[in-house]
């Protein structure tokens, strides 16, 4: 990051993540010795780390209140989904694989979300199993042959660089038997409520919820 333009801007307070670092250096140190103050914020693995976040922002702004009204209508909505999802049976709760990013012949892997993040907790909430949430990496890379071997019956993708990805992947070669595919189970979802982690993610979790179980969040 440039230091001197961050300091021009005047800021009270500057935000980073992980994402900001850089060798494990301090490359807000001279952002610091100008005064101001640098909140780093680590990428959220849960529902609760995304909560902490909001009220964490609330506080270092003055709008603790502001903050705790988005935590509230979060929990609201997540309570309701949850509620939902009780009354689903266990013979009827489905199978998703949730994707990143599509295989292709030049990337011949499919990279999706693990075990410990919250897409995984989203999907569980929902009441389906996530099939690589037994993955221990949070964002494993998976090869065709272990996807396909999972046989999801839902496929959800939040893949924004492949075109037209939905017809992409219905139409991918030896993946003809997987359940998802034959019924045509496959659903975009929207790539900027799902991968950031902030309240918006309740918006795709709703989004998740319509497609892999219409009757029941009607």
């Amino acid at each position: 990051p440039d230091q001197e333009q961050i300091i021009a801007l005047g800021s009270d307070v500057v935000f980073t993540t992980g994402m900001s670092a850089s060798h494990g250096e301090d490359v807000f140190a001279s952002v610091k010795e100008a005064g101001v103050c640098v909140l780093d914020i680590p990428s959220s693995a849960s529902l609760n780390d995304i909560k902490e976040d909001i009220k964490f922002i609330g506080d270092a702004t003055s709008n603790s209140d502001a903050a705790e009204k988005i935590v509230s209508e979060m929990e609201k909505a997540i309570e309701e989904i949850s509620k939902i999802a009780a009354t689903i049976p266990e013979e009827e709760k489905k199978t998703v694989l949730f994707e990143l990013f599509t295989t292709s012949a030049d990337s011949p892997t499919i990279y999706t979300c693990g075990s410990n993040t919250y897409i995984d907790e989203m999907i569980s909430l929902i009441g389906a199993t996530n099939v690589a949430g037994q993955e221990e990496a949070q964002w494993p890379a998976l090869t065709e042959e272990a996807a396909v071997a999972m046989d999801p019956q839902v496929i959800l993708t939040a893949d924004m660089y492949t075109d037209d990805v939905i017809n992409v992947l219905l139409s991918m070669s030896g993946w003809e038997n997987v359940s998802a595919i034959k019924d045509q189970s496959v659903y975009q979802i929207d790539n900027d409520t799902v991968n950031r982690p902030n309240h918006h993610v309740v918006s795709a979790m709703i989004e998740m919820a319509r497609d892999i179980y219409p009757d029941y969040y009607e």
